[in-house]
């Protein structure tokens, strides 16, 4: 029997905590835009806040420990190639023992994030409403995600962006009262795009682990020197977006210090297309510093945009 530290060690590895950072990252942005424009109501109130990041980071988490239970449950954590940047966290191979406790823990959460949505909406604010509908989608791409999602090429690679992106950053501007949906509908475009290319590198190296166990996504299916050019075009169209938001006026000229992180994406952009043409056992060493520059990018331009903008 799995000694109760040891248990408690193994599930908090499959909430995979460093990785939960993207939740407040993609969140920042819009509640700094919110700020400038003075017109967060619910700002001010500490609980609202609370309930749509404590939200945000149970959804996120809950998809963290479902996708380590189902991988192990199909056996594909036995044959993915781990790296500091995906493969899951290796905790439930080490400790099958703690799948059912993980499985609860993931529901669990997963009800944790239902509840905070539905206690913003019984606060009787009306302009809370539009939630229920946003709260619903993420809901179902949480519980989706891993069973149906991984096994459609492009739904696979859209769906991460619109859980951090649309459903995640519409449901934060919703929720602190934010107006002026043009600003918001850039950044949720730009956090969208840099999510769907963080999971679409994360891919490259688990391609023949993937196929063995029937997910089929777009590395998988065209190649990885076609998926490396689709992904430098999402850098380059997160990028675009945000400087289009600017120079249109839906942003403030602040939201610009997002775009010192524009080294990253190139140095990310470049990594993934030599990594690409490599051997397969000489793919993955050669593809960590652009895994490393686009987890660096995925956290940094949405709060060097954050930053931006609480300035201005």
């Amino acid at each position: 029997m799995t000694a109760p530290p040891r248990r408690l060690a193994t599930l908090l590895a499959t909430l995979r905590p460093p990785f939960l950072l993207l939740t407040p990252a993609c969140m920042a942005p819009l509640l700094a835009l919110a700020l400038h424009q003075g017109q967060a109501t619910e700002l001010a109130d500490r609980a609202a806040l609370a309930l749509t990041l404590a939200g945000g980071l149970a959804a996120h988490a809950s998809v963290n420990v479902l996708n380590e239970w189902q991988d192990w449950r199909s056996g594909l954590d036995l044959r993915t190639r781990r790296t500091p940047f995906s493969g899951g966290s290796g905790a439930l191979p080490a400790d099958p023992q703690a799948a059912p406790a993980a499985l609860a823990l993931g529901l669990l959460l997963l009800a944790l994030a239902a509840a905070c949505g539905l206690a913003l909406l019984l606060r009787g604010v009306a302009r809370l409403w539009p939630l229920l509908p946003i709260g619903l989608a993420g809901l179902g791409l949480v519980a989706a995600y891993t069973p149906w999602v991984t096994r459609r090429p492009w739904w696979c690679l859209a769906a991460p962006g619109l859980g951090f992106g649309p459903l995640m950053g519409l449901g934060t501007w919703v929720a602190v009262g934010g107006t002026g949906l043009a600003g918001a509908l850039v950044l949720v475009a730009v956090t969208g795009l840099l999510t769907s290319a963080l999971l679409l590198i994360n891919q490259f190296p688990d391609v023949d682990a993937d196929r063995s166990v029937g997910r089929r996504n777009l590395p998988l299916q065209w190649g990885l020197p076609r998926a490396a050019a689709l992904y430098a075009a999402l850098l380059a169209a997160a990028l675009a977006a945000l400087a289009a938001g600017v120079l249109a006026g839906a942003l403030p000229a602040g939201a610009a210090c997002g775009l010192l992180a524009a080294p990253l994406a190139l140095q990310a952009a470049i990594g993934a297309r030599r990594a690409a043409r490599r051997p397969a056992d000489a793919m993955t060493p050669s593809l960590l510093p652009a895994m490393r520059s686009q987890v660096l990018l995925s956290l940094g331009l949405p709060l060097l945009t954050a930053i931006g903008l609480a300035l201005s």
